[in-house]
């Protein structure tokens, strides 16, 4: 069984963006850590490394260990010792997953954000999935959060039978719903007796997978939210969230058509897109790694004025 770690606090998490060397694409490491101190100043509760935003994709185990090692070192230089670092540790077997959630431990992480296996997708049902997941979380040192994003692994859409199941292993302990589905969040949370800021219940948790269904989730009985444009707009993401807990529901409502509309131009360019966001308004940022493309002057300008109207909130607060 998992050794204890952070707790993980219902609010907002950001899958953290992997930065690199313009030229060389090799990690770069300082700008990696002082984007992670930026975002637990901003009012982040937690953290996730080497998610799809982090192009886990793209990195060696290596570099996931170090990424998330510097992360954590970031987190406790700048007096955040106790927020805790999820990290994507989805590998193509049982085998690959359990060494890579062993090594995660050992670099700092607290849990582990795991995909369902898609690579052999003929070959991949819900009894393949159920027993994966089993089987990670039987041996992983660190707790285990599915992660239902269809759209990465090739349309695998895990039900909310079949992950109200697996909430019952002691060792997983939440859901990130990128899946955009909030009547399965809503079925999950129930059915799990899920964690929320008003109701500590089975301590499991809910979290919706994108800014623009902010409200949605907690509407649902979700815990919280890990989602890309968090990057870019922490404080305003964070704002949201605090006013629906105070039960300023109106407030909240009205920023989240802010944040909403703000999140689209980052959802629908993607990594380099988010990447050229933060480097328009904090100075650092950056390219993906290849074979993602740069973008192209006119379409960062356009980024640029999309959120501008979010930004600036973002700014005020």
């Amino acid at each position: 069984m998992a050794a204890t770690r952070r707790p993980l606090s219902c609010g907002i998490y950001a899958p953290t963006m992997t930065f690199f060397d313009a030229e060389t694409e090799e990690l770069d490491i300082a700008t990696i850590k002082k984007h992670a101190a930026n975002l637990v100043r901003a009012g982040l509760v937690g953290l996730v490394t080497m998610g799809s935003n982090g192009e886990a994709v793209h990195c060696t185990r290596e570099e996931k260990c170090a990424v998330t090692k510097a992360t954590r070192e970031a987190l406790d230089e700048a007096g955040f010792q106790s927020t805790p670092i999820i990290i994507g540790a989805t590998e193509g077997s049982v085998k690959g997953t359990i060494e890579l959630c062993k090594l995660a431990s050992e670099s700092g992480a607290d849990y582990a954000l795991v995909l369902p296996p898609s690579y052999y997708r003929a070959q991949v049902d819900e009894e393949s999935i159920y027993n994966y997941f089993t089987a990670v979380a039987d041996s992983s040192p660190i707790p285990i959060i599915l992660y239902n994003y269809p759209g990465a692994v090739a349309g695998v859409d895990m039900d909310s039978d079949l992950i109200i199941k697996l909430g019952q292993h002691a060792n997983i302990v939440g859901t990130k719903f990128t899946c955009g589905n909030t009547g399965k969040l809503t079925r999950v949370a129930l059915g799990t007796n899920a964690k929320n800021p008003f109701h500590e219940g089975s301590g499991y948790m809910a979290f919706g997978g994108m800014c623009d269904f902010e409200l949605q989730t907690i509407i649902s009985g979700g815990a919280g939210i890990i989602a890309g444009g968090a990057n870019v707009m922490p404080k305003l993401c964070t704002k949201v969230w605090n006013l629906y807990v105070e039960g300023k529901k109106d407030e909240a409502e009205a920023l989240q058509k802010v944040l909403s509309k703000g999140d689209w131009p980052l959802t629908k360019s993607a990594i380099a897109g988010t990447k050229q966001a933060i480097q328009t308004y904090y100075g650092y940022g950056g390219y993906p790694r290849r074979p993602l493309k740069r973008l192209d002057e006119a379409r960062v300008a356009a980024i640029a004025e999309g959120i501008k109207e979010a930004m600036e909130v973002e700014k005020s607060l």
